[in-house]
Order: structure tokens, then sequence, then C-alpha cells
């Protein structure tokens, strides 16, 4: 009779042997590119969709930041006086739409607390009490701290805010948990955010770009050095567009499906992904060069 740690053992060795043949059947990437190439195969064959390798890149991206390299510098952070009459608070939460402000007292450096601006109403209710009582313990992160770690100790906290202290301990800026997601899933926009420029260009470990089907000809023209304009023979007094995704379609005669592509002072915008009768994401890259014929 076999003991039974014997076959546990048994089992054991035949699944690491079978993991080993699979490895090596099928390799799996061994360092960053090899992983960046893997996603843009994954991509290309349909595996996962454009937004998808987006979010995957910004993983592998955030991996190596830290807070210093998201951070609002000291400068730029929009503080509150705590000895600031009431009403200038208020006008200062509107007029920035923050939800959360660091608060000083006497030097801007001398930070004492994180006020939300949710509980700016409790004065209005009880005059008498002070921002003093209303003020949360501020949190300080060195600037090394990775975004990795950030992100798990905001999870964990349900702290939404941090201070980012420097090597000598002094106050360097801030950063917020919106500032983290964002190396992830991009520009996190609400409704205190202009709309104006809505829609981006997004660089590729690969050197390929990811253009927003809703992004304006002039960032698109900007971003890539060129110039974008209707041909002269099909131009009318009514021919105009705002964005890359209309000025394509346009210019194919239809809505592009996807696989297609348009080619434009030497770039290729690929169509990948389309959705409600319009481009969503374009694949940019140069042009290939055709080969004269022998």
């Amino acid at each position: 009779m076999i003991p039974p740690n014997s076959r546990i053992l048994g089992k054991e060795d035949k699944r690491s042997y079978w993991r080993r043949l699979i490895e090596f059947i099928h390799p799996g990437p061994d360092s960053h590119e090899e992983l960046l190439d893997a996603l843009s195969d994954a991509e290309d064959n349909q595996v996962i969709g454009a937004e998808s390798r987006l979010m995957l890149e910004g993983v592998l991206r955030m991996a190596a930041l830290t807070a210093g390299d998201v951070m609002v510098a000291a400068p730029r952070m929009d503080l509150i006086e705590l000895d600031a009459p009431l009403e200038a608070s208020l006008h200062q939460v509107i007029d920035t739409g923050h939800s959360r402000f660091p608060v000083f007292e006497g030097e801007r450096d001398n930070l004492v607390g994180i006020l939300l601006a949710k509980d700016l109403l409790k004065l209005q209710r009880a005059p008498l009490l002070s921002i003093r009582t209303l003020l949360r313990p501020p949190v300080f992160v060195p600037e090394s701290k990775a975004l990795n770690d950030l992100l798990r100790e905001f999870r964990n906290t349900r702290n939404h805010m941090a201070l980012v202290v420097d090597e000598f301990g002094r106050i360097a800026g801030l950063v917020t948990i919106e500032d983290v997601l964002e190396q992830i899933v991009g520009d996190i926009e609400d409704e205190f955010d202009s709309q104006e420029d809505v829609g981006d260009v997004f660089a590729l470990a690969d050197e390929t770009h990811r253009v927003s089907g809703d992004a304006s000809l002039e960032r698109v023209a900007e971003a890539f050095g060129t110039h974008l304009e209707v041909n002269a023979a099909e131009a009318s007094d009514d021919t105009h567009f705002d964005t890359i995704g209309g000025f394509i379609a346009h210019a194919m005669g239809h809505v592009p499906r996807r696989g297609e592509h348009y080619e434009i002072n030497k770039l290729r915008f690929e169509v990948l992904h389309t959705r409600g009768g319009a481009v969503k994401w374009f694949k940019v890259y140069p042009a290939p060069v055709e080969k004269n014929a022998a």
C-alpha cells in the first residue's frame, strides 16, 4: 500500500512537470518589453480591446511611478486658511470644485488638517463651531512612496488624499486617489472639469498611438506635427469638422468599420473600436512604405 504522503508528492511532481512542459511550449513574457508586446499582440488578435490595453499598460506604468511623480506641487495646492471667514472659505470651495482641502494656520507650510467640503455645511447649521473642530488628521507619505503601495493604503484606510513630504520633511505637494487611478484609466472628469478637451491622444509603448474619435483636429494635428484639412476639391462652404472621427468619416465617405484605415500625411489611422455609429478609438502609426515593383 502506498503511503498517502507519497501520493500527494507524486501528484505535485506530475503537476509541476506539466507546468514546465506548457511553459516550454508556450513561454510567457520574461521582461517588461515582452509583456507589452504580448498586450499588443492580444489586441491585434482581438483578445482584448483597445481600452483594455490602455488600462493594462497603465497598470504596468503605474508600477514604476511614485507619489512624487504624480503629486500636485505645493505652490499649486489649493489651501484653506484656518482663520478665514466662513463666506470666504465657501467661495473658495465653489470656485475650485474640490471635495477636500488641506488647511493651514499662519504659514502655508503649517498644515493642520484636511477639511471635507461637505463638512462646511455643518458650520451653517451651527455657527458657533469652528473649522478646527471639523478637521481630519492629515496623512503624510514620502515622495518615494510607490503608487502601488499608495493605492493599497488609500483602500485600506479609506483616505482619498495624502500630503507628500520631501527628504527634509517639508511639504512637497499632495496626491489624491484620483491622481493614482488616472494613471490606469486616463483623465477622470467630473462636473467641474472643462468639456473643451474631450478625447485625447495616448502614446503607447510600441511607439503607436491611441487617438480618441472625439479628439479635436487641432489636438491631433499638434500631437503629430502635421496639418489636417479637407481636400479642396471636396470642400464646400459648410464643410467643417471639429473631431478627427468626423473628419475621417467624411474623407472615407462612410462611417469607418473596425479594421478599416485611412492614410494622410504619412500617417495611418486604423479603426480599433466603434460605438453608436461613430469611431471610438483609432490606432495611429506611420503608414507603411510601399516598395517599388522590380
